[in-house]
């Protein structure tokens, strides 16, 4: 009897012990199949956004188009850095016979709006080319500073266009650290060192201080404004220039922009032609795998979801 049931514990051990190897087999073979199937997607997507062509088959004349997406600022698509020199590329061809720039952004930092604008003018100026701007859902603040570089703008009756004007953020923590009993101890040489320091109360100073370089920035965007749309703004400028934000159709009449339609109709009318070759910049390779990957686990986690 004893023997039997030494027999039926082994057996079940064994059965156990093959139960766990198969099924750690089985999860090895799932995660190679996950992590096989996922190089595999990043890797084709890179060689197909390598390998795919960013410009229609043209039969004659075209434009030169660069498309301008998202928050202007450092390291990112919209950034001095990435746009500058995809902007070179699109003003020095010589074949094409002008330059179009679909532009969709809320905005972003004033430098970087600032050396993008200047740039267009520059090469606007040194390769003797028109240049039209589209804008799409978005035309405001730092997007609309370097829209007004060109020499025609076009928006749709529903973009939001304008807010010319200029904005500081930030929050005040005072009552919290008193409330948790928290002494915080700072140590500075130069007695404006600290100044906006978001744990010490607001002072009189530190406020002019803020206006005073708002102000300065915002005459800048101001001017950029009345230079680029010479002639042209109708509305009175104490409602233009306050930070406020209009419908296309509403910023035609303002004179804020040009005209109604989109990028088809822009080039139809200023170009007479409906092809162009697409300039995007040198694809930045980390950034394109970072996107497989993050567009590969969107796949596999919430598509069935």
């Amino acid at each position: 009897m004893s023997e039997t049931n030494n027999n039926e514990v082994a057996s079940s051990l064994v059965q156990d012990l093959l139960k766990e190897k198969r099924s750690e087999r089985r999860w090895r073979n799932i995660r190679f199949i996950f992590w096989f199937a996922l190089i595999t997607y990043t890797v084709i997507g890179i060689f197909s956004y390598i390998g795919s062509p960013t410009v229609p088959v043209k039969t004659g004349k075209y434009t030169a188009l660069v498309r301008l997406d998202g928050m202007i600022a450092p390291d990112r698509d919209f950034s001095a850095e990435q746009i500058v020199p995809t902007l070179h590329e699109a003003f020095s061809d010589k074949n094409a016979n002008g330059v179009v720039i679909v532009i969709n952004s809320p905005g972003g930092t004033p430098v970087q709006a600032a050396i993008i604008h200047d740039a267009i003018v520059a090469y606007k100026n040194k390769f003797h080319k028109k240049v039209v701007v589209v804008g799409e859902d978005l035309l405001t603040s730092g997007a609309y500073f370097v829209a007004v570089a060109a020499d025609e703008i076009y928006v749709n009756p529903n973009t939001l266009t304008g807010s010319i004007g200029v904005i500081m953020k930030g929050f005040g923590f005072v009552d919290v650290m008193k409330k948790m009993g928290i002494e915080r101890r700072v140590y500075t040489a130069g007695s404006a060192k600290d100044r906006l320091d978001p744990f010490l109360p607001q002072n009189p100073d530190d406020l002019k201080k803020v206006a005073s370089v708002m102000a300065e920035v915002h005459q800048n965007f101001v001017n950029a404004v009345i230079e680029g749309r010479k002639g042209k703004l109708k509305g009175d400028p104490a409602s233009l220039f306050n930070g406020d934000f209009w419908s296309g159709q509403a910023a035609v009449k303002l004179g804020l922009v040009d005209h109604l339609g989109n990028l088809m109709d822009a080039m139809k009318k200023e170009f007479n032609t409906s092809e162009y070759k697409e300039y995007s910049g040198t694809p930045n390779y980390l950034r394109l795998i970072g996107g497989q990957l993050n567009s590969a686990f969107d796949t596999l986690f919430y598509t069935y979801s």
